[in-house]
């Protein structure tokens, strides 16, 4: 149970019965811009600009990739623990946010900036290891804002509609990274200068809507902290546990997978399948992500019929179909087509990034019922992890099968590609992402029917589940 004992003024207190300002939500959601603008950018356009500009091999950039995210499942389940058994007069959690939006902002403005070394080696350090300091420094905010919503509100439903400001947010996140940052990018002159004038307003976004969020919950009564009785192993031990909560991660794991491989591939799609400038990709990137910010209520709505795991299973269904049909697309497809599709997978990504991190509160929940220990930090930090080993195993899918089906890269961007190259990407950004789509939707069918994840608060009858 969870304690109920007198705590001090600088502790957190109960937040029982007492719901969330409009503000308040708003204000927690609006620092989803900032990671969302950072969760896309690198997976979106960092092994394009190695391949394209920096002049590194498809293979070696998507390691690359790997690699930075990959740590991750190492610091991400650190940074849980440590803001698990945080004390200040700021709480657990939001010393972090202050601290990790500052840090990202300044890592994030060097990402692109690669200096004029004639080594390609030496240009994929510079990338590794800046990557590197990226993903340290977002952890350090992301994780503990991902376990703040378990603690801002006990509240099913309310945990739902917090869920869609974040991702409503995060999908303006996403807009930032694959609309903003390419017109940036372009209107500096593009190449290197470009991406290094990109690399610096983004770090510039990032940090000041991660700012937002640490001021606007500076009033939220947050649930009482409970100090853990066990060591951080056998807390981990005990979240792998909670059947719900692997459940989730395996299907969460697997679409992020989806994902990464997805938009890895998209700036190879639209510039060698289709033949179109780098406009053509902002606009299409414009429509999906506007699709989905305008989707959000719909998926809430929906969910409130049909339940949460219904509603992910249903999203990540229409996500795959859409994925495979923009494979028909060619040189010769009328643009609407394109735009038309994109916007129906932005209905379908929208459900898909909704519904895992609205039940996440939920999973979390149920281990409290079970342990009596409040330990979101443990929690948030495996779903982040998960998260980026996803992304980082999409990145390193689509390099591997641009090498390995003769992909070319150069420093001028362009360059002539062999048919093997074109059937690599189309594999790359349709086939194995759809696959793996599917592979989640089965992954949630299966805890649906088997009563893992039942779309409703724990009851006597699921809590020893």
């Amino acid at each position: 149970m969870i304690a109920s004992t007198p705590q001090p003024a600088t502790a957190d207190v109960p937040a029982f019965g007492r719901r969330l300002s409009v503000a308040t939500q708003v204000g927690y959601g609006l620092g989803a811009v900032g990671t969302g603008a950072y969760g896309t950018a690198p997976s979106l356009l960092l092994l394009f600009f190695m391949t394209d500009t920096l002049g590194i091999p498809a293979a070696l950039a998507g390691l690359g990739l790997f690699l930075a995210k990959a740590w991750d499942v190492v610091n991400d389940p650190i940074m849980g623990v440590i803001s698990d058994r945080t004390r200040s007069r700021w709480g657990r959690r939001r010393p972090y946010l202050l601290a990790g939006a500052i840090l990202l902002g300044i890592s994030l403005s060097l990402l692109f900036a690669v200096p004029d070394f004639d080594s390609v080696h030496a240009r994929f350090a510079w990338v590794l290891a800046i990557f590197l300091l990226c993903s340290t420094t977002f952890t350090i905010f992301s994780v503990p804002y991902i376990a703040m919503p378990a603690e801002m509100t006990v509240d099913y439903h309310e945990r739902t509609t917090l869920m869609s400001f974040r991702m409503a947010f995060m999908s303006a996140g996403v807009l930032v990274a694959g609309g903003l940052a390419p017109l940036v990018r372009d209107a500096a002159g593009g190449g290197r200068r470009g991406y290094a004038v990109m690399s610096v307003a983004l770090g510039a976004i990032c940090c000041a809507f991660m700012l937002i969020s640490f001021f606007a919950t500076r009033r939220v009564a947050f649930t009482e902290r409970v100090e853990p009785q066990v060591g951080a192993r056998e807390q981990f031990a005990l979240a792998l546990a909670n059947r719900p909560f692997v459940v989730l991660v395996l299907a969460f794991l697997t679409q992020m997978t989806a994902v990464g491989s997805l938009i890895g591939t998209l700036p190879y799609f639209v510039a060698y399948i289709l033949g179109r400038s780098g406009a053509v990709f902002t606009m299409g990137f414009v429509v999906l992500t506007v699709t989905s910010i305008l989707a959000m209520p719909a998926w809430v709505a929906l969910s409130r019929r049909i339940g949460k795991p219904g509603g992910y299973l249903l999203s990540l269904l229409v996500f795959a179909a859409m994925n495979l049909a923009l494979l028909l697309l060619d040189g010769r497809t009328p643009l609407a087509a394109f735009y038309t599709l994109a916007a129906l997978m932005g209905v379908g990504f929208a459900g898909s990034q909704l519904f895992p991190f609205a039940m996440l509160p939920d999973a979390i929940e149920h281990d409290v019922e079970r342990s009596g220990l409040r330990r979101e930090g443990v929690f948030s930090g495996v779903w982040i992890a998960a998260e980026g080993t996803g992304m980082a195993l999409g990145g390193l899918i689509a390099g591997t099968i641009l090498d390995w089906h003769g992909f070319v890269e150069s420093t001028t961007g362009g360059a002539a590609q062999p048919g093997s190259a074109l059937q690599g990407i189309r594999i790359s950004f349709g086939i194995v992402p759809a696959a793996l789509l599917l592979v989640g939707a089965a992954v949630v069918r299966r805890g649906v029917t088997g009563r893992l994840l039942t779309g409703r608060p724990l009851t006597e009858e699921t809590r020893d589940r």
